[in-house]
């Protein structure tokens, strides 16, 4: 399988780095591409220093792939193929999703690579799972993720549920990556499922 990953400038970075392990891991071609906002959460969220710059926190990301087929994209990379619909890419997510490019995206515009992928996914209709982390929730807010579903994305909140027992907030975070994984088609289980044994 061929994935994009955006990254944008919301709160959630320790989901976006567990996508690309668990991505990387399941053998998954992934194509990475995050926002300025995107790289600024990343080092701060997940390394504690919101100066790192966008290399390094690139690379501090990307031991997290393991040797995986990993491809990172600069978002003014119109050349990319993620950037067009002629090239094969099995599905596209964006992690975390801000309310900014959702807002974007919504509204056809396409200011980087991020958004022109999403857009390419709703109009050669191809997944796009779009996780935002945003609360409250404003009526344009809404509006935006209601306009979105309805041209074919899926909206997955970044709200984990506690049912399956989680006792650390990394199992909290596997609750949705594992939720984005089936999203996106692949069969990886992070969590015990409900009603298994």
């Amino acid at each position: 399988m061929r994935i994009f990953l955006g990254i944008t400038g919301a709160s959630g970075a320790p989901y976006a780095a567990r996508l690309v392990e668990a991505l990387t891991g399941a053998d998954v071609e992934v194509g990475i591409c995050a926002s300025s906002a995107g790289i600024e959460v990343l080092a701060t969220e997940l390394y504690e220093n919101p100066r790192l710059s966008r290399d390094e926190t690139l690379t501090r990301l990307l031991e997290r792939a393991r040797g995986g087929n990993v491809t990172v994209y600069e978002p003014n990379d119109w050349k990319s193929p993620y950037a067009s619909g002629s090239a094969k890419v099995d599905a596209y997510v964006i992690c975390p999703c801000s309310m900014g490019t959702l807002g974007t995206i919504a509204s056809g515009a396409m200011d980087n690579l991020i958004h022109r992928a999403a857009s390419v996914a709703l109009k050669e209709e191809r997944r796009l799972v779009l996780m935002p982390r945003e609360t409250p929730l404003s009526t344009i807010h809404l509006r935006n993720m209601l306009t979105l579903r309805e041209a074919g994305a899926t909206i997955l909140f970044l709200a984990p549920g506690f049912y399956h027992g989680a006792e650390t907030v990394g199992d909290l975070v596997d609750f949705i990556v594992g939720r984005a994984l089936d999203q996106l088609g692949l069969d990886v289980e992070l969590v015990k499922r409900w009603g298994s044994e």
